[in-house]
């Protein structure tokens, strides 16, 4: 089941989202993720974020900011199972045009977003993390 991300699911999410960073993101130091946790964490309540649950436990979630996606992050027992499929075609359902960035090191990703229907647009460079990234995007046909 999807829904809307409530206050009590932040503790949850927000382990979600700094196990899957450490995990995918191996080229970057763990440092500069639990760094952001707390940050992380406070801008989740005021953002658009929708939950994957199953038997009540949220295993998966996404981040919207208009139609810019923050990110997809699926617990690490339930990925490959169709989570993050299922995230996106909820939110392509409700807007007309997506796009998000992600980091080149990040294979698995980008060839998840490239079956996805998301093009590559440009390449950029994340300021923070001083990596190359590429900046996708979807368009509803």
């Amino acid at each position: 089941m999807i829904r809307k991300l409530l206050n009590g699911d932040i503790d949850r999410v927000a382990d979600i989202w700094l196990k899957t960073n450490l995990k995918a993101h191996y080229f970057i130091s763990n440092q500069y993720w639990k760094s952001n946790y707390e940050l992380v964490k406070e801008m989740m309540s005021q953002s658009e974020v929708y939950v994957f649950e199953v038997d009540k436990m949220i295993q998966g979630f996404v981040g919207l900011n208009n139609e810019y996606i923050e990110g997809i992050f699926v617990s690490d027992e339930m990925q490959s199972c169709g989570i993050g499929k299922l995230l996106l075609d909820y939110i392509k359902d409700k807007k007309v045009r997506l796009q998000l960035n992600v980091y080149q090191k990040n294979a698995r990703a980008i060839s998840f977003y490239q079956r996805e229907g998301f093009i590559v647009q440009c390449e950029g460079l994340d300021e923070a993390t001083g990596e190359k990234e590429y900046t996708m995007l979807w368009k509803q046909k």
